[in-house]
């Protein structure tokens, strides 16, 4: 079926790659699963000339260092000379989906791929066996680079320690569970059943890294393999990242795919994409528990369609950790018995560095192509859920084209900043905060406090019968006494 106008951006390819080999030295690097892809994407598409005149080649970059790997992809697999873009970590994923789309809906280009791909379990196997597996040197500079314009964490954050990834959004989790009013024990039986769910998912998945459906009680095991990270997150919460996969997403106008005589039957539609770029690190943020931007880009992304969530057959959502999950859930109101992920998500499916949205993006446009007239929604985060967007898909033409809206001014009138205290020394009350347990270092509780005039403040503690306590029981609320980056409980 037709779109309303030549220009329509239609993905008409997609395409992974996936290889998982003990010996590093039988895996291919990420460049190599990114060639990969995109050859599959031009399978998929039913004609693999298409592409040869691919024009924009966009990639997030990954833990590689490749310095243009969209020129090496377009000298073995395009005709031309395609224009090339690098996107650093920070920047929306789905931004490079939203960019070929408007590009080729403006009449600017006819055809685009993003692609992108990690080598992480390859990288994992070599540190264990002490072999070198080190990446082709692949040197140059991109047409175009893009990087986030702020920096992601706040300096009080780093001068206590606090910026891997797992403690920050587990302190989101705690203000999260506070705001919502369950016990800690409630709180980690709905994770497990949320995430029980999810592995099931996986295990239907033929893409997904782990196959194996786990029960809420797999979840919560305390083992070795399911140590806990930052509490109250274990292994099995977080995303894992050390897989070696790829994917291609192969997009272009109305015009060119009738051009190439591609069959229409496979066709997915971008209906729309929404973002908002406002930055504010954690700690600044008014509210720890909520998300304006998701809400927005959320409520944008639908109504771009006139479209509420009961009409969105398959929803995707982002899942690096439950915090993500959860927080974009309540943002759009879905609730949480409903399916919140396609691929099982990034603990099972497989959450390749800033590379997941493009997976999940082929699984949604897979799963789309079975079900005539559905649609759905998939979430983008870059940063400590710091930035947000939504991507609008569809089997059918969008009845008013493709849109792309930036809410990143709405947001930031609606997302007021705390300011944040670097030496503070008074008392406050904990926002936010989670407990370090790190091999056999001395655990550490990190707590993001609101001071008693309304400003904030970071500190940390490594007194046992602290850590103890707030191991325990709910910190969210709890007095406490600050000293520069160090705190005690108050009497």
């Amino acid at each position: 079926m037709p779109g309303q106008s030549p220009r329509t951006p239609i993905l008409i390819g997609i395409g992974t790659a996936t290889q998982r080999f003990d010996d590093p030295l039988q895996a291919v690097e990420p460049i190599e699963l990114m060639v990969r892809a995109t050859q599959a994407a031009g399978r998929d598409a039913g004609n693999p000339a298409a592409l040869l005149g691919v024009e924009q080649i966009s990639v997030p970059r990954g833990r590689w260092r490749y310095g243009d790997p969209g020129r090496e992809i377009a000298r073995r697999l395009c005709s031309g000379n395609p224009t090339t873009v690098l996107a650093h970590v920070g920047v929306l994923q789905q931004s490079l989906i939203a960019d070929a789309c408007e590009c080729i809906a403006d009449g600017a280009i006819d055809l685009a791929l993003v692609v992108g791909g990690e080598a992480g379990y390859r990288l994992r196997r070599a540190r264990g066996l002490g072999v070198a597996a080190p990446d082709q040197p692949l040197p140059g500079e991109p047409d175009t680079v893009l990087k986030a314009k702020d920096e992601l964490l706040h300096p009080a954050e780093l001068r206590v320690g606090l910026k891997s990834p797992v403690s920050l959004y587990a302190i989101l989790e705690s203000a999260f569970r506070a705001k919502s009013g369950m016990s800690i024990a409630d709180h980690s039986r709905r994770m497990a059943q949320l995430y029980s769910r999810l592995s099931a998912i996986a295990a239907e998945n033929p893409l997904a890294w782990s196959r194996k459906a786990l029960t809420s009680d797999d979840i919560l095991a305390d083992s070795p393999r399911n140590p806990v990270q930052a509490l109250p997150y274990r292994r099995l919460h977080c995303a894992s990242w050390n897989v070696d996969q790829a994917a291609a997403l192969l997009l272009c106008s109305e015009q060119k795919a009738r051009a190439l005589g591609l069959d229409d039957r496979n066709w997915i539609y971008p209906w729309a994409s929404t973002e908002s770029q406002h930055m504010q690190p954690l700690t600044a943020r008014d509210d720890l528990a909520a998300s304006p931007g998701a809400r927005l880009a959320g409520q944008a992304a639908l109504a771009t369609g006139g479209l509420s969530l009961d009409d969105i057959d398959l929803l995707e959502l982002y899942s690096c950790f439950p915090i993500a999950i959860e927080m974009f859930a309540r943002e759009l109101g879905a609730p949480m018995t409903r399916d919140l992920t396609v691929t099982g998500g990034m603990p099972f499916a497989g959450g390749p560095f800033n590379n997941y949205v493009l997976q999940a993006t082929c699984r949604m446009a897979e799963m789309l192509r079975k079900r005539p007239g559905a649609k759905g929604l998939a979430s983008s985060v870059s940063g400590i859920l710091t930035k947000q967007a939504f991507g609008l898909w569809s089997s059918a033409p969008p009845p008013a084209g493709f849109h792309f809206r930036d809410v990143t001014a709405d947001v930031a009138r609606v997302a007021p900043a705390r300011e944040v205290l670097d030496q503070y020394r008074g008392d406050a009350e904990v926002a936010g905060y989670t407990v370090l347990k790190d091999g056999d270092a001395l655990p550490r509780c990190i707590v993001i406090a609101d001071t008693e005039d309304g400003r904030r403040t970071v500190a940390s503690s490594d007194d046992p019968p602290v850590v103890g306590l707030l191991s325990e029981i709910e910190g969210c609320g709890k007095r406490i006494h600050v000293d520069g980056t160090r705190f005690a409980l108050a009497a």
